[in-house]
């Protein structure tokens, strides 16, 4: 990753591999300042105002439609852009019994996956962490047969353009990806549960 993203790592990152990252997780984060470096982060953004971690929705999210109006996200939108690197990443449909059925979404070039993101720094003293949330915006017309939204992913002519060092202009980014862009296969509704683990959990089933 760090090649990928021509970004330093910290020396505190999560283990990886994760095959079954979950809302609150500490996640990799690329982020540029002076330079560019990959940080830990909470994935779950936090507004300024909330008193505490959890004294509002759950804000893993961000809809490019409204990121730049929306108080808890417009000043992130303009000022902390990142970009959150993956293999791959899950959605959901239902059977007509109403069971979810997990998919395993992935490029497919088999390159890997770089979410458009924002990020906000949140609490004081000890409990000061930095948090995220990934940007989404309408399916292309293949995803839609899984769901009606999608990340916004990022290709690594526009890392700079996202992450502010090329001056204006990234809101023309946040946009679907090419309907040929990525690739999806069923698999175990065990991925359902936050306790599931191990690389079994994106092998494909019938």
């Amino acid at each position: 990753m760090a090649n990928v993203f021509d970004a330093a790592p910290s020396n505190d990152l999560p283990d990886t591999p994760n095959y079954n990252v979950c809302p609150t997780n500490t996640v990799h984060v690329v982020v540029s300042a002076e330079a560019r470096r990959i940080v830990p982060m909470r994935w779950g953004f936090i507004p300024h105002w909330y008193k505490v971690h959890n004294d509002g929705p759950l804000l893993i999210n961000a809809r490019s439609e409204t990121i730049a109006e929306k108080p808890a996200f417009r000043e992130a939108c303009r000022e902390r852009r990142c970009i959150l690197p993956a293999t791959g990443f899950y959605e959901w449909t239902k059977s007509a019994e109403d069971a979810r059925l997990p998919w395993y979404i992935s490029r497919a070039d088999e390159q890997p996956i770089a979410f458009a993101g924002i990020w906000q720094e949140w609490g004081t003293g000890e409990d000061r962490m930095r948090t995220c949330a990934i940007v989404t915006c309408g399916a292309n017309d293949p995803m839609k047969a899984i769901h009606h939204r999608m990340p916004v992913i990022l290709t690594s002519d526009s890392f700079g353009l996202w992450l502010g060092e090329e001056g204006k202009g990234a809101a023309r980014l946040m946009h679907a990806a090419p309907d040929d862009a990525l690739v999806w296969h069923r698999v175990d509704p065990k991925v359902n549960s936050n306790r599931a683990e191990g690389e079994d959990l994106i092998e494909p089933i019938a």
